[in-house]
């Protein structure tokens, strides 16, 4: 595994465009719009890839043929020389990476529903839900959509400095200005707190993936659902398709992304990384 210079990510853009998924979080590397990370088989010819998001989101991407860099990235993605110090969330493509993976990672395996954190170097299995839009069906809810009592804000320096929590806009921008001027977010005021937030994580090819983060003891409240409508409408105005993906075992959002219109598209394998 060798660490790509910045200028040479568009060695990876013939690979990237075979993706038949959403890899926004990959692209938003790529592209330039976030300091992310990009290691290689090869500095020269790459024929892999390994995107790295700073949020921890990852793609493994091409050739799963090459053994030198399978052995690397064993060691890198088990962490046997302690090299990282975050998870890392992974997708593959093309799916042949995941018959590599499964013999590669032979016994450490573990399904979402076991207990991965008692098992050293685990390699915890879930599976990544990609939604599609359905207009229809969210005029539908937006039509009914009430909360009183609240105040829905853009969200502004002030606002996206002073945000909590692991879902938030500073996790997915390289800083405030850059977010300012290139992304887009509301959050609800609600008890003289912003009690949830639904922001642009990636915005590309007149695509925008929506973040959400609502705080613990305000969630199961219909902020999310109100605070998302608010950026879906902008969206719809301005021309962007609203994206929408989360993990199947992350319940509420699943629930939250078919409350507001979305349906499921696609289901991937999708490996947590252990420290």
């Amino acid at each position: 595994m060798e660490l790509l210079a910045k200028k040479d990510y568009h060695l990876a853009n013939d690979y990237l465009n075979q993706v038949d998924f959403n890899v926004l979080f990959a692209r938003s590397v790529i592209d330039h719009k976030v300091n992310g990370r990009v290691y290689v088989d090869n500095l020269q010819r790459p024929n892999v890839f390994y995107i790295v998001h700073p949020y921890g989101m990852s793609l493994l991407l091409g050739s799963c043929n090459v053994p030198r860099f399978n052995d690397k990235f064993k060691d890198y993605s088990l962490n046997t020389f302690r090299t990282r110090t975050n998870y890392e969330w992974m997708q593959v493509f093309p799916n042949d990476w995941n018959f590599i993976l499964a013999h590669m990672y032979s016994g450490l395996i573990v399904k979402s529903s076991d207990n991965a954190e008692a098992l050293p170097n685990a390699i915890e299995l879930n599976t990544r839900v990609n939604f599609r839009f359905n207009y229809d069906k969210y005029i539908s809810f937006y039509r009914t959509r009430k909360l009183d009592n609240v105040e829905v804000v853009k969200v502004n320096e002030e606002i996206y400095n002073g945000l909590n929590g692991t879902v938030i806009p500073s996790n997915f921008w390289n800083n405030v200005d850059d977010y300012l001027k290139h992304g887009i977010g509301y959050s609800i005021l609600f008890d003289n707190k912003y009690v949830a937030t639904a922001y642009s994580a990636f915005v590309l090819d007149r695509k925008l993936e929506i973040g959400i983060e609502t705080l613990p003891n305000y969630r199961g409240r219909g902020f999310a659902s109100v605070v998302c409508s608010e950026l879906i409408g902008y969206c719809i105005e301005n021309g962007y398709e609203p994206i929408w993906a989360c993990r199947l075992e992350n319940k509420e959002s699943f629930k939250l992304a078919s409350k507001l219109g979305f349906e499921e598209d696609k289901r991937l394998p999708y490996y947590r990384l252990s420290i």
